[in-house]
């Protein structure tokens, strides 16, 4: 990335003078966020006097605020967080951000966000803003400054209702520079790590990986408990996770120590061989937030493949039992294997963060994987265009994946998909676009182009050819194979009645699925030849028992 041009820094002005907070400014500073916020805001801390005045004095955040020169009222505060990410990482989060409400209209915000940038661009490689979608201010703040969208992180937070963020980075100093080149990713991250990628103004030198197996389910059932102090040694002196092979990261880890791993609300779900009374098998790191309803996973560590995926599994059972609506950890985007296993566990790729964290020598591009454990509904959400395209391709997938399961039960009984493991059906649903359609909508027409094939989840399509009705497509049909195969414009036309729930595979996305996973297209292939020369031999029946009707 290029040096930062020197109009980038904040411009001085004389009615409004921006620095960083004192003790004085305390309790000015809790009269704003009750302002900002109301009193019925679920971040208690906010208006903590002890909690704000560690705030101001500690080296982990800098607190800003900006000060009216004329009146000394404090107008404005703004904060960033260093310790966001493990010390080596040099990433720091651009906390809240609070305008008095008689001040908005002024560029108060703007004014405390370009002074953040100028305090902190020689302190931080990544700077990370979690900007709120109730509203599209602070995600037009970000973009003003030189942020990039590169993630939709959906009902992350909990305010008097849940709230998505539009998750948007900058790279500072040498960032780039020591970032590791050419990540592997999965399929399903390629598409937002390319647009995350490009918005940061990076080539994009991913290499989507195709072949990456899930890591294979432990045979044993494990014995799990919480970690205790006593525990510690024995989970330490696993590597894998921690020193080599680390494909998850956040900012603690293990080597910190119980007392300091606990004042973080930091644990960890240990995993025990019965087969081999006290050995430890592995171990899962997280963060639990009771106000929030949410979940950090920060440090996994296992002694064999087969534990990881049990780990996930058992913890995301606790989650549920918590009453949780949000988890989320942070892949290595150069650990394909483990970003198959969480999709097969549920989880879904929502933010690309090239050049993230500090891995031994590089710093290495992070995937944010996130299940939802909610409904995944988002409309709520007002988004600037930027973080609009970035939010429509992570909720392809959260929508995709609510419908999943309907489809891959139309999948099993279709005969164009007989032949096709678990996996592979998994990967054609997911090739699968889903639409909705209301009664008496019109899915084509005879006549029209025809370049994909329907498959019916939910309800019936009525077909007609001319004025004449001549069936009725109903759920776990399909309808278009011609398509798929010719091109040909629809000889029918098809409308719904009633609600119509279907999934679509076109043409392209048939190629280029076959093109990546040839297993599955000699099947596809197969079985379409096979149900059109089915069709052409009833045809020829029909015509042989009553001639004069076809003529």
């Amino acid at each position: 990335m290029s040096a930062p041009d020197p109009t980038d820094y904040a411009p001085e002005r004389e009615d409004v003078i921006v620095r960083e907070a004192v003790e004085d400014d305390v309790e000015p500073i809790r009269d704003l966020f009750a302002a900002a916020y109301g009193d019925d805001y679920p971040y208690a801390y906010f208006y903590d006097l002890w909690w704000l005045k560690r705030s101001v004095f500690t080296d982990d955040i800098l607190m800003l605020v900006a000060v009216d020169v004329e009146t000394e009222e404090i107008l404005g505060t703004g904060s960033v967080v260093f310790d966001v990410g493990a010390h080596s990482d040099l990433t720091g989060e651009f906390g809240r951000l609070a305008v008095s409400p008689a001040a908005r209209g002024r560029g108060i915000g703007k004014l405390i966000m370009a002074k953040r940038v100028d305090f902190i661009r020689e302190r931080l490689h990544l700077g990370i803003v979690e900007n709120r979608t109730a509203h599209t201010f602070s995600q037009q703040i970000s973009h003003a400054h030189g942020f990039a969208p590169v993630g939709f992180l959906p009902l992350k937070h909990e305010f008097q209702q849940r709230e998505s963020i539009a998750l948007f980075v900058r790279h500072f100093g040498n960032a780039i520079a020591l970032r590791k080149n050419h990540p592997r990713v999965v399929p399903e991250a390629h598409s937002l790590a390319h647009l995350a990628l490009d918005n940061c103004g990076l080539p994009d030198d991913v290499i989507v990986d195709e072949d990456a197996a899930p890591y294979p389910r432990c045979d044993l059932e494990l014995e799990l408990e919480d970690l205790t102090a006593r525990g510690l040694p024995a989970l330490l002196r696993i590597e894998r996770g921690r020193v080599r092979k680390r494909e998850v990261f956040g900012p603690v880890g293990l080597q910190h120590g119980f007392f300091k791993l606990s004042r973080r609300q930091a644990t960890y779900l240990v995993a025990h061989d019965p087969g081999a009374p006290g050995a430890v098998a592995g171990a899962i790191g997280y963060t639990r937030d009771d106000v929030e309803h949410s979940l950090r996973v920060f440090e996994l560590i296992t002694r064999s493949d087969p534990v990881a995926p049990c780990l996930f599994e058992a913890l995301v059972t606790r989650c549920l039992d918590w009453g949780l609506a949000y988890v989320e950890v942070d892949v290595s985007a150069h650990a394909p294997r483990l970003q198959r296993t969480l999709i097969e566990l549920g989880f879904l790729p929502a933010a690309y963060v090239p050049a993230m964290v500090f891995h031994q020598v590089e710093r290495l591009d992070v995937i944010k994987f996130v299940r939802l454990l909610t409904p995944p509904d988002v409309s709520e959400a007002h988004l600037t265009p930027g973080s609009q395209a970035v939010c429509d391709l992570v909720m392809r997938g959260f929508a995709r994946q609510a419908v999943l399961p309907r489809l891959e039960q139309a999948l099993d009984r279709l005969s164009l998909f007989v032949g096709l493991s678990e996996e592979q059906a998994a990967r054609v649903a997911c090739a699968c676009k889903v639409q909705t359609f209301g009664d008496g909508a019109r899915l084509f027409a005879a006549g029209e182009p025809a370049d994909a094939m329907q498959i019916v989840i939910e309800g019936a399509i009525e077909i007609e050819v001319g004025e004449a009705q001549v069936g009725t497509v109903g759920a776990g049909e399909s309808l278009g194979e011609v398509a798929l195969l010719t091109g040909e414009a629809h000889s029918a036309t098809a409308t719904a009645r009633g609600e119509v729930l279907a999934a679509l595979l076109s043409r392209d996305a048939l190629r280029e699925m076959t093109r990546q996973r040839p297993d599955i297209g000699v099947v596809l292939y197969r079985n379409l030849a096979l149900g059109l020369g089915r069709k052409l031999q009833r045809a020829d029946a029909s015509v042989a028992s009553d001639p004069d009707a076809h003529r």
